[in-house]
Parts: C-alpha cells; sequence; structure tokens
C-alpha cells in the first residue's frame, strides 16, 4: 500500500528523481520511499512540461493519512498484486479460447499460469508465418484470408502502434502490464502515460506469451477457425473446430472486430446479436516533422522529446469526426482480409522514426445509417466501402487524394511533397468514389478546424489515404450475468469482436476478466 501524489511538474528535461522532494513537501512527510509511477510529457499552452506521479512508501496508515490531508493531488493506493479466486467445481473438459489476439491471449495466457490447461484456436498462422503472408501481400502477392493484419497469431494489435493506452482505470491494468514486462517488453511501459511497445516488439512479446501458454499444459491450435457453435437448452454444448466437434462447457469468444463470417454463423444458429456503432474515414499522413514544430515548437528535435502525437475531435451535425490510433514515425498498412476490398490501418515500430506521422480521421456511424432490418448491417455497410475502394483503385491499391485537392473537390494526380508510405503502392484520384456523402463532408468541415488547432494539419500536401474502416466491430454479442452470451450459458463474448473493448489493454483486461469468471467457479485440472 502506497501514497500516490500526482500532477508533480518538472521542466521537461529534468531527471525523474527531481520529482521526489515535492511529492514528499506536498504531503509533508520527512521520510518515506518515493520512487516513479508515471511520467508524461505535456506540450498544451505553449509550455513543454513533465508531469510525474509519484508513490510513497513507508508511511504508516496510508489509507487515513491519505483521508486527513484531504488533497485531490494525494491518494491511497492499494496493492496492485493479483491474486485470483479459484473454484471448487470440476471441469469434465478443457476451456476453449478462440481466438489468439490480446483478448484471447491475455485469458488463455492467465488460464494456462493456474492449471486450467486451455484449448486457443486461431484461424490464422503463428507469427513467422503470418510474416509472411503480409510481406507477401504488401509487395503485390495474393491476400491470404485467413493470414493477414487482422487474424493470426497477435490478431489486429500484432500489426499497430502497440498502443498500452485506455480510458478504463480497471485494476487488471497494471497487471497486463506486468504480463507484457515479464515476456519481455520494456520495462518503462510500467512508468509512461502513454505507454507503447510497437509492432517489432510487440510480435516477440506475443510469442513468448503463446510459449507460456504451451509450457503450462495449454494447446494452441493454428489454422482452425470456428465453423459451428452448438447449443442445447440455452446452455453451450460444443464447438465446431475447423467441422469437428470439441465438446466443453466453457469457450471464450475472442474473434476479433473482423470476424465477419463468425457474426454471421453466429446469427445463423440463434445467438443474439445487435448493431453497434463504429466509425469509418481514411488515414492523414504528414511529416513527423510537422506534427513535432506543432506541438514543441522551437524544441522540435530535442532528444529529450519523444517522437509528438495528437489527439484532435469536433463535433457538428450531430456527428463526430476525430483523430484514431495515431502513429507518429509510423506507416500506413494494407490491413485487408476478405478478397476484393481494401482496408488501410496503421502501425509504427518502438523507436517511431519514420518519416511520416499518420492517424486515421474515423467519422461515427449509427445503426440508422446502415440499418437492413438485421444486426449485421454493419457488416454489410462496412463491405460496400471496401469494395468501392478497391474498384476505385482496380486492385489492392488504396485510393488517396491530397488534402488540398479533397479541400477543392478535384481529383488527385499525384502527391505534393509528402510520400505515401502505404503498400502495395496507392492509386491517386477522388474519394468522393468511396466515401459515402456524410463521411466526405464531415472530414471536410473538420480538416480546417484541426488546421486551427494544430498549425499545419490541414497543409495540402497531406495525403488522405481510404478506407479506414475496422475501427471497432459493427456489432455487439450481448452478455447478462456471469459475463455468459444472454442466448447461451457457458458461452463468453470476449474483447473488442464482442463489443466490450477497444484497443490493446482494454481487450487484454476483457480476457482477463473473462478468464477469472472461469477460475473462480472452476478448479485447476
Amino acid at each position: 500500500m502506497s501514497l500516490l501524489v500526482t500532477g508533480i511538474r518538472l521542466p521537461f528535461d529534468a531527471p525523474d528523481e527531481e520529482a521526489f522532494a515535492p511529492a514528499m513537501r506536498t504531503c509533508g512527510l520527512h521520510e518515506g520511499r518515493p520512487s516513479l509511477y508515471r511520467r508524461s510529457i505535456d506540450a498544451r499552452h505553449g509550455k513543454i512540461q513533465k508531469v510525474c506521479s509519484v508513490l510513497i512508501d513507508g508511511v504508516e496508515g496510508e489509507e487515513a493519512f491519505a483521508e486527513h490531508l484531504q488533497m485531490p493531488s494525494v491518494r491511497y493506493k492499494p496493492s496492485a498484486a493479483f491474486a485470483p479466486v479459484l473454484g471448487k467445481k470440476r471441469l469434465a473438459h478443457r476451456p476453449v479460447v478462440v481466438g489468439l489476439g490480446p483478448a484471447g491471449l491475455f485469458c488463455a495466457h492467465l488460464l494456462a499460469r493456474y492449471g486450467y490447461r486451455p484449448l486457443v484456436l486461431e484461424r490464422g498462422g503463428d507469427l513467422a508465418e503470418r510474416d509472411r503472408a503480409v510481406r507477401r501481400f504488401q509487395k503485390g502477392g495474393e491476400l491470404d484470408p485467413a493470414c493477414n493484419i487482422q487474424f493470426g497469431e497477435g490478431g489486429a494489435g500484432a500489426y499497430s502502434d502497440g498502443k498500452l493506452t485506455t480510458r478504463t482505470h480497471d485494476p487488471l491494468c497494471e497487471a497486463v502490464l506486468q504480463t507484457l514486462v515479464e515476456n519481455g517488453a520494456p520495462e518503462e511501459i510500467l512508468r509512461l502515460a502513454k505507454p507503447h511497445i510497437g509492432t517489432d516488439l510487440l510480435k516477440d512479446v506475443v510469442k513468448a506469451m503463446r510459449t507460456a501458454i504451451v509450457q503450462s499444459g495449454g494447446e494452441v491450435r493454428f489454422r482452425t477457425p470456428l465453423t459451428g457453435v452448438e447449443v442445447r437448452g440455452g446452455r453451450l454444448a460444443a464447438v465446431l473446430a475447423d467441422g469437428q466437434a470439441v465438446a466443453c462447457e466453457r469457450v471464450v469468444l475472442a474473434v476479433g472486430h473482423s470476424a465477419r463470417d463468425t457474426f454471421a454463423m453466429l446469427h445463423r444458429v440463434g445467438v443474439e446479436l445487435l448493431p453497434k456503432p463504429f466509425s469509418v474515414g481514411v488515414r492523414i499522413e504528414h511529416p513527423q516533422e510537422l506534427i513535432d514544430r506543432a506541438l514543441y515548437g522551437r524544441l522540435a528535435g530535442h532528444p529529450a522529446l519523444p517522437p509528438a502525437e495528437y489527439t484532435l475531435s469536433h463535433r457538428e451535425n450531430g456527428r463526430a469526426c476525430y483523430s484514431f490510433c495515431m502513429c507518429p514515425g509510423g506507416l500506413v498498412v494494407a490491413a485487408a482480409s476478405e478478397p476484393g476490398g481494401v482496408v488501410t490501418n496503421g502501425m509504427s515500430y518502438h523507436a517511431r522514426d519514420g518519416r511520416n506521422a499518420n492517424a486515421a480521421l474515423a467519422v461515427s456511424v449509427a445503426p440508422e445509417d446502415f440499418d437492413d432490418g438485421t444486426p449485421l448491417g454493419g457488416i454489410a455497410f462496412q463491405c460496400g466501402l471496401e469494395r468501392a475502394a478497391y474498384a476505385a483503385a482496380g486492385g489492392y491499391y488504396a485510393p488517396c487524394q491530397t488534402v488540398g485537392d479533397f479541400l477543392r473537390g478535384v481529383p488527385s494526380t499525384g502527391p505534393g511533397a509528402i510520400l505515401p508510405t502505404y503498400e502495395p503502392g496507392v492509386a491517386y484520384g477522388s474519394l468522393s468514389a468511396v466515401l459515402p456523402p456524410f463521411v466526405e463532408g464531415q472530414i471536410r468541415r473538420c480538416l480546417p478546424v484541426f488546421g486551427r488547432k494544430m498549425r499545419g494539419f490541414d497543409s495540402a500536401d497531406a495525403l488522405l489515404t481510404a478506407p479506414e474502416t475496422r475501427t471497432s466491430s459493427p456489432v455487439r454479442i450481448p452478455r447478462g450475468e456471469g459475463l455468459f452470451s444472454v442466448s447461451a450459458e457457458g458461452l463468453i463474448p470476449c474483447g473488442e469482436g464482442a463489443g466490450y473493448a477497444g484497443g490493446i489493454m482494454s481487450a487484454a483486461v476483457d480476457g482477463m476478466r473473462a478468464a477469472c469468471r472461469i477460475m473462480e467457479e472452476f478448479a485447476p485440472f
């Protein structure tokens, strides 16, 4: 147990240890053991500062002491040690985890760690095979619908910036970070307010966690898609793994936001699904130097400052437009998972040292925008955009337009000073052939607004690459008491695909929550 002192501001290049004395003074303490808890850079209001939070141990009666101070910047922090409760009932069959993205990976890892020997079904290949498939597609080769940036070991999160930020304050967040470090992630993620790993390092962490699952008695079956679910009398009885029945009492369904065939199968067999809001839009690219100058001014490039990142949002006409999944020094990547469709996404490596920054500019889409009388209308909406992009580009090239041409309403014939990073390449033209009018119009209205918030954001040479369609799942699989699907006792919808997470951290937390639900009911094998 500790005291947590927040909001300590220092010069951006000051050593972290300089936060300790102000933390002690804030509490009026002369004795204690201070240590850094979190740090971030605040570049708002034209003044760049380091903002630190400090833990102070060795204070007697920490909880009462913090309550007595009655200071918003000082609070009692209980121990974050994770200790799951284990049940007494016996499982007849191993728990099954479907999907090895962040939710499924953390669920299976926790189950295996405590002796539950999970069986993991993953439609894609392991990361070695997956890397080969992704590189082949990026170089103009065939798309593998089962093994790509969306599917395979690590899920969509394995080809991302590896951001570990989340809006949730669930205590399991610290357990997620600690698990990542134990499996090879840099220890700095424990101290950064906006931690990230980068796809290059994250892949090794994912492989280490999978190895730990297997060494602890679990099993991972790659190239084994979920093809069916058997429900008898409202209870889960079995799943079909690539057509073969697997008896089970508990299944964690962590299939990710792009498992469209799985959603259709669940709908056919009577598992309740609901349409869910999501967002679609484009990827915008700028030189990273421009973003650094916009946020850091004359201090841009200082070695004590990380590559700058931004968050922008604007609401107009009842609809939001916002930046999403910003990747400093990153790449725009080909993220299609179905033949005949184009999908873009963003990723970056740990160093974030690429020439361009990119982010999604996403516009909110509500169920009334795609209502077709079924819960799968959002999927059809996404598919329509992806196929329109494929038709406009004449293949898996991504439609691309400069911001200047986009705002003037004229097709682009080539780039300006900024070169695109997307592989296998872009097709210059007009995004009007791809984006729905309400999405195109909202982005056109918001670009100048964002340009006023961040100098140069709406510069004429900035690039818009389309479409970004996989920001989140277009469906939710409702779950009730005990996290079970309301249609099938024993089936636990989990993570982004089920509509209960958004990003690596919240998906991992939801995966651990699903594992805890099984563990508190049943004993290990």
